[in-house]
C-alpha cells in the first residue's frame, strides 16, 4: 500500500453494527457486519456488503434475499463473538438466540435488535473479496427505542477488533491509530 495512504484513516467513518441473515433451503444463518447503509428512499433500498469466505454470502448469493437486524448498544460481546467470530458451518448461531421469520422468510435477529428488515436482491457488485448486495425493501418494522451500536462504540466501549473477512480489517494492528 502506498505510503501516503493510511489504511485507518477509514476508521473515522461512520459505521453501525448489524446482524445480517439470509437462509437457503430451510437452512439459516447470520453474520455480524458493519457496512449496512440505506441506498434510495423510493423505492427503499438497501446496500449489504459481505465477504466472499462467509456463508450468509453464499445464502445472500443463491437465494437473493437478506435480512437487517439493526443492534443496540445493549448487545454483548458474547453475543457479537456469536454472529462475527463463528462460522454458521460450524454453529447454529440461531439456536442460541431469539428469531422469528419475517415476511419474506428470512430469520430476523431479536436478541439487541432495535429494527429488522427484509431486502430483496436486485443488483451486485463483485468488490474482489466481498460483494456489495443492494436490495429492495420489503419488509421493515421497529422493535424498540435506544441507541444503535456504532462501529465507534464497538472499538472503544467494547474493545472490539475486526475478524479477517470484515472489510474494515487492518492487517497490523500495531499501526492503529488512537481515536
Amino acid at each position: 500500500m502506498p505510503e501516503q495512504i493510511n489504511p485507518n484513516a477509514v476508521r473515522v467513518l461512520s459505521y453501525g453494527m448489524y446482524v445480517v441473515s439470509s437462509k437457503l433451503g430451510e437452512k439459516l444463518n447470520g453474520q455480524i457486519a458493519n457496512t449496512v447503509f440505506q441506498t434510495t428512499a423510493d423505492p427503499q433500498q438497501l446496500s449489504v456488503c459481505i465477504n466472499h469466505q462467509n456463508l450468509t454470502w453464499e445464502y445472500i448469493d443463491k437465494s437473493g434475499y437478506f435480512g437487517v437486524s439493526v443492534l443496540g448498544q445493549d448487545a454483548t460481546m458474547e453475543f457479537i463473538g456469536l454472529f462475527g467470530f463463528k462460522s454458521g458451518r460450524n454453529v447454529d448461531k440461531l439456536s442460541r438466540v431469539k428469531y422469528k421469520i419475517g415476511a419474506a422468510g428470512l430469520p430476523l435477529v431479536l436478541d439487541h435488535a432495535l429494527s429488522v428488515l427484509e431486502a430483496k436482491v436486485v443488483g451486485s457488485l463483485d468488490m474482489g473479496t466481498h460483494t456489495l448486495f443492494v436490495g429492495q425493501v420489503v419488509a421493515a418494522e421497529v422493535l424498540k427505542t435506544g441507541r444503535p451500536m456504532t462501529y465507534d462504540f464497538y472499538h472503544r466501549e467494547l474493545k472490539g477488533k475486526a475478524p479477517k473477512t470484515a472489510p474494515t480489517y487492518v492487517a497490523d494492528s500495531s499501526k492503529e491509530i488512537k481515536m
